[in-house]
């Protein structure tokens, strides 16, 4: 990454000093007619619109997936991610899975250990609870499981837990990930009381549409928010079979409730573009 940040920042500084040379240049002799002024606009055209393009690269490689907002705050590291997220002073905490990544040119693998051990100072009165994602089925799913619960964080793989708050009590519910897992919806939610008032977290957004109407509130990640978000256009990729429909944020279907987060990290590319990484704090009333 410092060798391509390198290479970026000598693009930008040749182009910029291209530009003050155009800037600077004379289109030529009066006798020449108007033909040179508009080479001369063209050639600074072509120079700004390089720029422009040597810009986005940096901020979408090298700057945004690096941030993590709050609102307007931005922390870095996963001490900081784990020390803003207790100054929040959250009820409860739930974690929505892939926290393993492969090796690859922009990357490097933490062992699950070593992510639990940091995670395990995350506190909160109702205790802190997680699901997988794909990506953690696809690296060692009951590897990651043991290092998260040898860490005092609580995995619900198609699992239930009854929570007390403020006198009365409520549900969790942890559903497995749709792509990597066998699906057991109705039959995680019926092992809860048919009254009881349950939120359900999980992966991957797309099993919202056969969760059942009882269940509250359903929680997911996966998506990253696209990534990348171009004024306009919106979010050309979105590893979902809905396209756009659960990309990230509050989606109400027919009284049904989802909320999708951006999340903290990056997927096969290291590059965010107007979606800055998020820790998200949420504020639930009847």
């Amino acid at each position: 990454m410092i060798i391509a940040f390198i290479v970026a920042a000598v693009v930008f500084c040749g182009a910029f000093l291209l530009l003050i040379r155009e800037l600077r240049r004379s289109p030529g002799p009066m006798k020449w007619g108007k033909g040179p002024v508009w080479k001369k606009r063209l050639r600074i055209a072509f120079v700004l619109l390089l720029l422009a393009g040597v810009c986005l690269g940096i901020w979408s490689v090298f700057i945004e997936p690096n941030r993590l907002v709050i609102h307007a705050e931005t922390i870095k590291k996963l001490k900081e991610i784990v020390d803003k997220t207790n100054a929040l002073h959250p009820d409860l905490i739930v974690l929505l899975g892939d926290y393993m990544s492969g090796n690859s040119w922009h990357s490097h693998r933490v062992e699950p250990e070593a992510t639990a051990a940091a995670l395990r100072n995350l506190h909160a009165p109702l205790g802190v609870f997680s699901v997988l994602g794909n990506h953690d089925w696809w690296y060692d799913g009951e590897k990651v499981r043991a290092a998260f619960e040898q860490n005092g964080i609580r995995v619900l793989e198609d699992e239930v837990v009854e929570l007390n708050w403020q006198g009365k009590s409520f549900w969790l519910a942890g559903l497995a990930d749709f792509w990597t897992r066998p699906q057991h919806i109705s039959e995680t939610i019926a092992k809860t009381p048919p009254d009881a008032t349950v939120i359900a977290i999980t992966h991957n957004p797309d099993i919202f549409p056969n969760v059942p109407e009882r269940v509250s509130l359903l929680l997911a990640g996966h998506t990253h928010g696209g990534q990348v978000n171009i004024p306009f256009i919106g979010t050309p990729i979105v590893p979902s079979d809905y396209g756009p429909k659960y990309t990230s944020g509050h989606v109400i279907e027919n009284g049904h409730h989802l909320f999708v987060t951006t999340g903290i990290g990056i997927s096969i590319l290291p590059v965010r573009f107007r979606v800055p990484p998020e820790i998200v704090l949420l504020t639930i009333v009847s």
